[in-house]
């Protein structure tokens, strides 16, 4: 700095402003501002007003013209000034955020559970929050066991040093009074017929026969079974939303029943109603792993029990080989995949323009499509799609990290007929011959036609026979390419029937 004072005043800061005091100082030595003044050009730098700040700059390289500083070396000191004054606490403040993100800090480092769960129940109204604060918990090391009505109570709980019990007040629409009733319950402390019986709630019965039915609805026992917290007593979720209904009928006639033999026990002996059967939740057809992860994201707020992508990983990494966390820095098409999520569209100067994060389970990147692509694929650009993409990637210069510029899009179905070489099906000839039934699964899952710019385009796969010709002097083992006409698209139904009459794993698309 062309100043001794100047220098020597920055000197604890190894000669660069951090402190608004430091600005001020230097506005003061080298540009002849009073205190006062030199607080008055803080302000001005913070709201960046310009014409403000251009009748400042002129002020203050008269000043600086004063200690024989000419103005090129002066707009070169207040463009500095401006740079720190818009973000520069004063001294007292970032002494006192550094010793609090030392405390913090060490907090972290040395009690991990207890500072995740502290913060994680301070923000468990925030999704986004709480999203980061358990994907920061995870990479520390830390496992989260899940919302659990036999053992959760409203706030996060550190079980060990590394495990931490998901706070029940976290789930949507559950509410700080419900999950104070739910614990009372279990503590023998409930208002229902068997109020006073300590322990896990042994069923969905159970549970709506002893929790305090003024501070408890089926909202929110319906979000407790999306989030998983009542997977302890029954795995399957679609059985237990089903029999909500039919629990909360079961624990108003319990109720009915302890009332009424009070009323002619009065008070004396078995008055808790405890003779009433339970039923038989009401049969479902348990809910696959989407659906089961959809209705828990829209009770969590994220997948907490696992990922979507986990149900085709093996299949997608066959073709589209790189997770996101190894995305290499290249300006070639790169072909991913990925669980859409923060799917948005907004107008940007050449049309709509759709903003999205792509998620593979191993890291996120935020993407882009345009128009075109955005009304080419209304039904599979939305959240919670799996989308197979070609792109490129490049610097977003608002965020400051990398963009994916999408330039193709296919859905799993698309990705087998663009990716994949033909379907190998193994099958054992004997006697009777071919127990394969092929004309019904082509004609059944044919071939698709689409339209486009350039003709028509047929999506579909070969097939091959991969035969075993069993005899009395032994086998024999031979590949048969069927010819074009037998080619069938490659839907999961498609897939499935296949399955069905050739067994599971002994039909399987081959795309190398």
């Amino acid at each position: 700095y062309p100043h001794p004072l100047v220098a020597n005043m920055l000197s604890e800061t190894y000669g660069i402003m951090v402190y608004q005091e430091q600005v001020m100082q230097t506005a003061q030595i080298l540009g002849g501002y009073s205190l006062g003044g030199a607080d008055m050009l803080r302000r001005a730098m913070g709201k960046k007003d310009a014409d403000e700040m251009a009748r400042h700059r002129q002020i203050f390289r008269d000043g600086a013209l004063k200690n024989d500083i000419h103005q090129d070396k002066a707009d070169e000191v207040f463009d500095l000034m401006e740079k720190f004054a818009g973000y520069g606490f004063n001294k007292s403040h970032a002494a006192a955020y550094s010793l609090l993100a030392y405390h913090t800090a060490w907090l972290k480092v040395h009690y991990t559970a207890e500072f995740f769960c502290a913060n994680m129940t301070v923000e468990m109204d925030d999704t986004d929050k709480l999203k980061v604060l358990l994907e920061d918990a995870i990479k520390m090391g830390l496992t989260f066991e899940p919302p659990d009505v036999n053992r959760g109570v409203s706030r996060f709980e550190p079980i060990s040093d590394r495990v931490i019990r998901y706070g029940l007040s976290a789930v949507k629409g559950s509410g700080q009074q419900a999950i104070e009733a739910i614990v009372a319950a279990r503590e023998g402390r409930g208002v229902g017929p068997n109020g006073d019986t300590v322990g896990p709630f042994k069923s969905l019965f159970d549970f709506c026969a002893r929790v305090d039915r003024s501070r408890i609805n089926k909202r929110t026992v319906e979000a407790l079974i999306k989030a998983g917290a009542f997977d302890a007593i029954a795995l399957n979720r679609a059985s237990l939303m089903a029999s909500v209904d039919l629990a909360f009928e079961f624990g108003a006639a319990a109720l009915a029943n302890a009332n009424q033999c009070s009323l002619f026990d009065m008070g004396d002996g078995d008055a808790h109603g405890s003779s009433t059967q339970e039923p038989e939740l009401v049969q479902a057809t348990p809910w696959g792993v989407k659906e089961r992860l959809v209705y828990e994201k829209t009770a969590v707020g994220f997948y907490l029990s696992g990922h979507l992508f986990d149900e085709v990983v093996t299949e997608v990494r066959r073709f589209a080989k790189r997770p996101i966390a190894e995305l290499i820095d290249t300006r070639e098409p790169q072909l991913l995949a990925g669980i859409i999520t923060d799917f948005r569209v907004i107008n940007g100067q050449r049309g709509k323009l759709a903003l999205f994060k792509l998620d593979d389970g191993s890291g996120v990147i935020e993407a882009r499509a345009d128009e075109a692509l955005i009304n080419a694929h209304k039904d599979l650009l939305k959240d919670d799609e799996l989308v197979i993409v070609m792109g490129k990637q490049q610097p977003d210069r608002f965020s400051g990290g990398m963009q994916l510029t999408v330039t193709q899009v296919w859905d799993l179905e698309q990705a087998r007929c663009r990716f994949g070489k033909y379907l190998r099906v193994r099958a054992a000839t004997g006697p009777q011959g071919l127990k394969l039934d092929m004309a019904r699964l082509l004609r059944d899952f044919p071939a698709q036609k689409e339209v486009t710019e350039q003709g028509d385009l047929w999506r579909g796969l070969a097939v091959r026979l991969a035969l075993t010709c069993r005899g009395e002097e032994g086998a024999a083992q031979a590949e048969l390419q069927l010819g074009e006409q037998a080619r069938f698209y490659p839907s999961n139904a498609a897939l499935a029937s296949w399955w069905a009459q050739a067994a599971p794993g002994t039909a399987e698309i081959v795309y190398e």
